[in-house]
């Protein structure tokens, strides 16, 4: 499988590097560039990219408000967001609008590469330093109205399907947690689906930073 890729960033320079590192990988195909949020919905409509690697800074439209118009609308391609930074903020921005990762611009190439090819399989992408501040953030800003609002979402799923979605908060694999709860991974991928359905999410990211505003994993305990 080739993976269409769509970079945006205001540094051409940034784009000419990322388009260098990113090129030599066999199953990744550059498909365009975009300067700025603002061109990302007419380029994903004519170039159909599977990721974007975008960059949080922009002049017209930043990073994150072309992920939460693009992520609002059925069919989107999974998002990457890029920055020199990690303020907390940024990132749950980010990742509440349906990011599927968030990496540092002083990520080793290897990592990007890595990064891409896990956000087109599915999986959640974010950086050990961002993971470890935004866990951080999360676990000390439960403001009582977004933890009631959250425990308000959870209540609507089955008992099984809740048990799933704090598995998934505690950051485990669908391997993982078919060990751990004695399921079949294709009946652990088919609870994942039906709490994005029931929730209205994008990703298991989403799922992981609503598990953790409702407090679900003070009650479990993670690993």
């Amino acid at each position: 499988m080739t993976i269409r890729l769509l970079i945006v960033d205001d540094d051409p320079l940034v784009r000419a590097g990322l388009t260098l590192m990113l090129g030599g990988a066999e199953d990744i195909e550059i498909v365009g560039e975009g300067a700025d949020g603002h061109e990302v919905p007419e380029l994903v409509a004519r170039l159909g990219p599977d990721v974007i690697l975008m960059d949080i800074r922009m002049p017209r439209v930043d990073g994150l408000t072309a992920t939460e118009r693009l992520r609002a609308l059925p069919g989107a391609p999974e998002i990457v967001v890029l920055t020199t930074f990690h303020a907390d903020e940024q990132v749950l921005r980010a990742l509440r609008a349906g990011a599927a990762g968030f990496v540092l611009k002083d990520t080793p190439p290897a990592q990007i590469v890595a990064s891409v090819r896990r956000v087109a399989a599915g999986e959640p992408v974010l950086s050990p330093a961002v993971t470890r501040q935004l866990m951080t953030h999360v676990a000390g800003h439960q403001e009582q109205p977004r933890r009631a609002g959250a425990a308000a979402r959870l209540a609507a799923l089955a008992e099984r399907e809740r048990e799933v979605a704090v598995a998934v908060g505690q950051g485990r694999s669908n391997a993982e947690i078919a060990a751990t709860l004695y399921m079949g991974v294709p009946t652990v991928k088919t609870h994942v689906s039906r709490i994005l359905a029931k929730l209205g999410l994008n990703n298991r990211v989403q799922i992981a930073l609503l598990v953790h505003d409702a407090g679900l994993l003070e009650d479990e305990g993670s690993p």
